[in-house]
């Protein structure tokens, strides 16, 4: 999916442990040894099958967005895909279970815990005495050893994205037979079990040439339930055989294949056999529903008569006749163009009806990933940078109102998103939303008030727009109407809660089409009298400071996978405009979206989404971290992209970072993640939902949520047999 960065481990820094009583913060958090954590808001949905009921063979064919541009799991450009094959090939010592809690994985560990804190913190892992790597060598303390060398950070021939934890390590050393390594820090490391998952062979870790250059396009020797056969980077594939030397219990399938498949090209690839198993978006997922609903339906597998759904379906029995008129026109041209019309639609609706009667042996799969959306709030300049400003931003929103509008129509739980560090059912979990405070708009236009901001106060005669990013974003007079606030020109757009009774219906061709439910004046058209009182009429409702408008720009991508994003979006600015807030809407290029906007600080709003963490003491901190200032005069930001940090959020993921005692840790954490709230540079709206169309008879694989697949089960069921898990009967 689109619009989530990764999280690499940041560099540690020094530890200690800050009392809880210390914070004066609203509501503390996890002050006490009590489990505030929960349950995952949804658990895996893989149709789990017992491996007897499973059959022997076959390959799997399962969509990814690209064919990875590296297999080194450690270099800055690995993504989704290069995890995904490295969890099939590789060892990891732990695993993330169905509830984002890492647990020790016993294909290759027998145990791992920390024997020592004083003087040093010494981890002592006993390797499972079957573990080798496919040549045949066992796994032992030289891998162990050349992979923290590689990524400690004191090599800068390494070309390593990240090496937090590692450059923690002192030494790294046999124990007391080949079956164990020690490894002792020079300086306590809470994550300690983050380390060596993935772990490489000592064969790519041992040079810099190897790590670099040789393990972008190859694994040759490597240590799980597959092993990788081949790299086809112009056929777009990859594929893993069964390891002939896995010790564990034998893989089911005996191919798991990858292949690129573009998001708006898996209805066709899953219809005609290319693919078993995709991530699809919600368009998608009610087509496979629709493709069981019409099954032996007029329509479908081949019959003559219209499905009720796809091209041509909407059209009405006036549409029709007018269509026949136009084709029967005397005006040649007119004519022509109606039957080149109706030519093009009666191609479509038989691609689309061949399509529906190959996706009627498929279901879809539904959970939550493993990762939360959230509005940023770019702290560094502008209105936002007073921290009044933006807490009066994230006091107006209604984030259940917002998880709702995505997650309900799914029918997957709609639970707002309580922390930035961690997700419900995570050891670090706690709602700590209270220090920010709940939605209020009484409150949010008292800070706005304080900051300065009045109603009525003079204005500069001409508003300047936002700027453009390099002539890219797609940005005109009027898109701030499009997204239910009012434009500089004067239209005036409905909120959803101004829709009068009867209005669904009238605006549904507007909803349709792209545009914002309630929109109904042209350009220039002034706002209805009854108006003036949600702040929306020119001159009375506007707030002002210093003659210029309260005007935030809201950077969106302009995609079609970003069209739910763009929803929330309209949400969003709706509920700001009852406040006063006025949002201007610029588009953007999905490709361009991150790098010249997000990360260059070119938006005072945005929309993005950051994965859940198992160790968020490592991975928050170089997102939450105060930017630093360079020698140059710019800022550090790392992947602080909201620019919004203080110095006593760093003393608390430093702390915690190096705190063994791990319910003191979680307190940390959860002391850290209130500070970030208070400071509303980032709001945590909902987790994704995951869709996963899935063959029917595919079992222990689909939508996993948290958990790490079990690559050795996942298969294809034997005659007769039946899965304990559900198919998912509808998608909406």
């Amino acid at each position: 999916m689109p619009h989530v960065p990764r999280r690499p481990g940041a560099a540690a820094r020094s530890a200690a442990f800050l009392v809880c009583g210390a914070l004066a913060v609203t509501a503390l958090a996890g002050c006490g040894s009590e489990d505030q954590a929960g349950e995952p808001a949804a658990g895996p949905d893989v149709a789990s099958a017992a491996r007897a009921q499973v059959k022997d063979g076959g390959t799997l064919r399962w969509a990814v967005d690209d064919v990875p541009q590296t297999l080194n799991s450690f270099q800055a450009d690995a993504d989704a895909a290069t995890s995904r094959i490295a969890g099939a090939v590789l060892p990891s010592m732990f695993r993330l279970d169905a509830q984002g809690r890492p647990q020790a994985d016993s294909d290759y560990l027998e145990k791992a815990e920390v024997i020592k804190t004083e003087p040093k913190q010494v981890v002592l892992y006993k390797l499972n005495q079957q573990a080798v790597w496919s040549d045949g060598r066992e796994i032992g303390a030289a891998d162990f050893a050349a992979q923290w060398r590689a990524l400690s950070g004191k090599n800068s021939a390494y070309w390593t994205a990240h090496n937090a934890g590692y450059n923690r390590i002192e030494k790294v050393e046999r124990g007391k037979n080949d079956l164990e390594v020690r490894v002792t820090f020079g300086k306590p490391y809470a994550d300690w079990r983050s380390l060596f998952s993935p772990l490489y062979p000592k064969d790519v870790m041992g040079t810099p040439d190897a790590f670099n250059e040789g393990a972008r396009k190859n694994l040759k020797v490597t240590a799980g339930p597959f092993a990788l056969d081949k790299v086809d980077r112009s056929g777009k594939k990859v594929t893993l055989d069964r390891n002939p030397r896995w010790w564990g219990r034998p893989a089911k399938l005996e191919k798991l294949q990858l292949t690129a498949v573009p998001r708006d090209e898996r209805p066709a690839a899953l219809a005609d056999g290319r693919v078993d198993l995709a991530g699809v978006d919600q368009e998608a997922a009610e087509r496979i529903a629709y493709a069981a609903r019409d099954k032996g339906k007029d329509g479908a597998k081949g019959a003559s008569g219209p499905l009720a759904h796809g091209p041509g379906s909407d059209v009405t029995s006036g549409e029709a006749l007018r269509s026949w008129a136009r084709a029967h026109n005397e005006d040649w041209e007119v004519a022509e163009g109606e039957l080149e019309a109706r030519a093009k639609t009666r191609k479509a609706v038989k691609k689309y009806a061949k399509e529906q009667a190959g996706l009627d042996g498929f279901v879809v799969r539904k959970s939550l990933e493993p990762a939360y959306t959230q509005l940023a709030l770019n702290g560094s300049s502008g209105p936002l940078a007073d921290e009044r400003v933006r807490q009066a931003v994230a006091r107006a929103l209604d984030r259940t109102k917002l998880a709702e509008s995505v997650l309900k129509p799914l029918g997957l739980p709609a639970a707002t998103v309580g922390s930035h560090l961690a997700l419900s059912g995570q050891a670090a979990y706690a709602d700590n939303s209270d220090a920010l405070g709940k939605q209020d708009a009484d409150k949010a236009q008292a800070l706005l008030a304080e900051a300065g901001w009045v109603r009525g106060g003079p204005l500069e005669e001409k508003e300047k727009k936002p700027k453009t990013a390099g002539g890219k974003a797609d940005h005109a007079s009027d898109t701030s109407a499009e997204h239910g606030s009012g434009s500089g020109d004067g239209t005036y757009i409905m909120g959803e809660d101004d829709q009068k009774p009867g209005d669904e219906q009238k605006h549904a061709g507007d909803a349709k089409q792209g545009a914002a439910p309630g929109a109904y004046a042209p350009k220039g058209t002034a706002a209805p009298e009854q108006a003036a009182d949600k702040g929306v009429k020119s001159g009375t409702g506007q707030l002002a400071k210093d003659g210029k408008p309260l005007t935030l720009n809201f950077v969106l991508p302009s995609g079609e996978d970003s069209e739910q994003l763009r929803a929330v979006a309209d949400r969003i600015s709706a509920m700001l405009q009852k406040i006063g807030v006025r949002t201007d809407i610029t588009k953007v290029d999905d490709a361009d979206y991150f790098k010249d906007h997000i990360a260059a600080g070119d938006y005072d709003l945005a929309l993005y989404s950051w994965p859940g963490s198992a160790y968020p003491a490592t991975d928050g901190r170089p997102i939450y971290a105060k930017p630093v200032p360079a020698a140059d005069g710019s800022l550090t930001v790392e992947q602080n992209y909201t620019r919004v940090g203080t110095d006593h959020i760093d003393q608390l993921f430093d702390q915690a970072v190096g705190e063994l005692d791990e319910e003191k840790e979680r307190s940390l954490v959860r002391q850290a993640d209130e500070r970030i709230w208070a400071a509303a540079g980032s709001i945590p709206l909902y987790q994704r939902p995951e869709l996963v169309a899935a063959k029917a008879n595919l079992v222990n694989a689909g939508a996993f949520g948290f958990q790490e697949p079990d690559y050795e089960d996942i298969g294809f069921l034997k005659p007769g047999a039946k899965a304990t898990g559900s198919p998912t009967e509808d998608a909406g």
